[in-house]
């Protein structure tokens, strides 16, 4: 079980990856000031170093749901990361493109209900609540920001304020949504601290399916939610990296890239509702509210079926 969920966690990252990497790229791909080239190297290194110093979104992945210890605990993880996979590829090949953390929080939680694991009550309406809050909480920050950047930015300083929010976006990126990652590496290896291979290989993956997933989560980001402008995509990289930063300091999971899509909202909406495009943005909505039940619902049943087979 070690090695197959060894084999998991190292696809989980690659589309992890593809999932949120190219998300956090593609949002300012408009802007020359990073470049793709570095954009990956930021991020990498951040995905690489931050687990280092705080791992606490991945110890609630791994306790504050679920308590997922020894060879149970390995099982039910391997039932939530194929349940996770699955609902997020069927939904993306029939267009919906979703989050891969609803799914993850939806599936660790069903699987250990299916499993027999106790599962906390508290702990998973806390990550519910939270991650419900966080792409509005992204959106009005970041229609905050496009406001005061409409203000106190030109041409020639924006450039500097989109590295910085970059940077920003990069840092929560590590610090919260990515350690979903690490999460799945640490029961796979029965880890109670982050080791720096570790660390790195989950970096490694992860840009390796960032740069696949580069060209589509940018093209929806950045064009069917909003025909975004530079000021929108500097103004949604501040708002959802100050969103998701607060919410790895109360250590819950949030979707980096339904903050992204919060903030990009919200920027246009700063400008004029009718900036937002309205429909797509509905229909990646719509895929949200489906992942987390339906990941829950199928980890649920896989873990009794794995349960009745195996024992």
């Amino acid at each position: 079980m070690t090695t197959v969920l060894v084999a998991l966690a190292c696809v989980f990252a690659v589309v992890s990856g593809i999932n949120d990497g190219g998300a956090l790229l593609g949002t300012g791909l408009k802007l020359p000031s990073v470049r793709p080239l570095v954009g990956l190297l930021m991020l990498m290194v951040a995905v690489a170093v931050v687990p280092l110093i705080t791992s606490q979104v991945a110890v609630t992945f791994t306790t504050r749901l679920t308590v997922l210890r020894g060879a149970d605990g390995q099982i039910a993880m391997a039932v939530a990361v194929v349940s996770a996979l699955v609902v997020v590829t069927v939904l993306s090949a029939r267009g919906q493109p979703t989050s891969l953390t609803l799914a993850i929080v939806g599936a660790v939680t069903g699987a250990g209900l299916g499993w027999g694991l106790p599962v906390s009550l508290g702990g998973v309406v806390f990550v519910l609540a939270v991650g419900l809050a966080a792409p509005f909480v992204g959106a009005l920050v970041s229609s905050v920001v496009s406001r005061v950047l409409t203000r106190v930015a030109t041409s020639t300083t924006l450039p500097g304020w989109h590295r910085g929010g970059f940077a920003l976006q990069c840092l929560a990126y590590a610090a919260n949504d990515g350690q979903k990652m690490l999460a799945v590496f640490m029961i796979a290896l029965s880890l109670s601290g982050v080791p720096a291979g570790v660390s790195v290989l989950i970096a490694v993956l992860f840009g390796i399916g960032a740069v696949y997933g580069l060209p589509r989560a940018g093209r929806t980001l950045s064009r069917e939610i909003l025909a975004s402008r530079h000021l929108h995509a500097v103004s949604a990289e501040v708002g959802s990296g100050l969103t998701v930063l607060g919410c790895a300091a109360a250590g819950a999971p949030v979707s980096m890239t339904q903050s992204i899509a919060g903030g990009l909202i919200g920027a246009g909406m700063a400008e004029s509702m009718r900036r937002v495009r309205w429909p797509a943005a509905t229909k990646i909505v719509m895929a949200w509210t489906l992942t987390l039940p339906v990941s829950g619902l199928l980890a649920a049943v896989a873990a009794l079926a794995v349960k009745g087979v195996t024992t």
